[in-house]
């Protein structure tokens, strides 16, 4: 765990990710925004800490552009977001 904190950390930006190799990262930030939520949704139903999810979320912020993220927030809200979460 102690680890994962040194890495959150010293994080300043989203590191190459091999799925997405190319220069267009849309791809890139839906992923990590969807897995963000999944992997809060999945540790809050185990009742285990959530930081290590916190990862997937500075890497979207990173990434994705401000709109982008409010709409789907909003959208998550209304329960009408098209991601599987």
């Amino acid at each position: 765990m102690e680890d994962i904190q040194a890495k959150l950390q010293n994080y300043r930006t989203a590191p190459f990710d091999a799925r997405f190799p190319n220069s267009n990262q849309t791809r890139n930030c839906w992923s990590n925004y969807l897995d963000f939520y999944r992997c809060q949704k999945a540790l809050d139903a185990k009742g285990v800490d959530t930081a290590p999810c916190d990862w997937y979320k500075r890497v979207f912020t990173s990434i994705c552009p401000i709109s982008w993220v409010q709409k789907w927030n909003d959208q998550r809200e209304e329960g009408n977001f098209p991601g599987k979460i």
